[in-house]
């Protein structure tokens, strides 16, 4: 099977990189063309003509969006549109990753696939509007939303909480968000098992589990073996552009369909963890 992945350099794409084998896969980034010109990614998908094409690709500073609307709406929408109509006209396959913030939060039960979206950020309001016309290009495409994700070769709260934990006796976290942390590891084999499938529709997908994040952030230190104390504290004492969703789980009843289940997120962190620990033994090991 041939394979391309828009966003290669990214937190998942790394990760599907790494754990795609088995496959002919291409990794196409930034610096191989600009996916919010058509042209451009019409060529990209015709030099590989993929039978599948993997979007990872995207804009995903929740705040940076909210204060430019405009480059929000052209990588998220546009240029997803851009790689769906080069899917058409190739006849490839398409997932595209999505995101929890296409709802608005006020649920208390976790979302289901099919309900409705009412996003409350720029970011969220791109997702979703990217998802309703990728679904009219391309109604067999797969759209894959996930949440919380988080890895060692990319920016992500694991790795901030633990930085502050280093050099603080104290840390406070907000303990009125709650929604579930994905491993970007397990997204990506996920995300395979998917394509191998020949998935479509809309699918969520989180690792097992949800919690605040000052529930994540205090089981974050406790694995982690630190002694920082986490304090829990409201999102009114964090002002920042972009309004979270209160609660953002995602129903796993559209995975468990195709006979998948995710691990636990406690389980995903602490193997992130050793990961983590092994990657800096590697950077910070003799050099000759």
């Amino acid at each position: 099977m041939r394979v391309t992945i828009f966003g290669a350099a990214g937190l998942l794409g790394n990760a599907l990189m790494r754990e795609w084998t088995g496959d002919e896969v291409t990794g196409v980034d930034i610096a191989d063309g600009d996916i919010r010109d058509s042209q451009q990614v019409s060529s990209m998908v015709n030099r590989y003509r993929p039978e599948w094409i993997v979007l990872a690709a995207a804009y995903t500073d929740v705040d940076a969006c909210e204060i430019n609307r405009k480059l929000a709406f052209e990588v998220n929408c546009g240029a997803a549109v851009n790689v769906a109509q080069a899917a058409k006209q190739t006849g490839s396959r398409l997932i595209f990753l999505s995101t929890d913030y296409v709802f608005n939060g006020s649920s208390s039960t976790p979302y289901e696939v099919d309900a409705p979206r009412g996003p409350r950020s720029a970011y969220g309001e791109s997702k979703a509007e990217a998802e309703i016309q990728l679904l009219q290009i391309l109604p067999e495409c797969c759209i894959v939303r996930t949440s919380w994700l988080f890895g060692v070769r990319g920016k992500s709260f694991p790795d901030t909480i633990l930085k502050l934990a280093a050099t603080r006796a104290e840390i406070d976290v907000v303990d009125d968000q709650r929604g579930s942390p994905t491993y970007a590891p397990d997204l990506a084999r996920t995300i395979i098992q998917l394509c191998r499938a020949g998935a479509s529709g809309i699918v969520h997908v989180t690792n097992r589990g949800e919690c605040t994040w000052f529930e994540f952030a205090r089981e974050i230190v406790r694995a982690a073996g630190l002694n920082t104390t986490v304090r829990p504290t409201t999102s009114d004492k964090f002002v920042r552009p972009a309004e979270r969703p209160k609660y953002s789980v995602l129903s796993p009843k559209s995975l468990e369909k195709f006979g998948i289940t995710m691990p636990s997120w406690q389980d995903a962190l602490r193997r992130y963890l050793a990961e983590r620990n092994s990657e800096n033994r590697v950077e910070s090991g003799p050099r000759n």
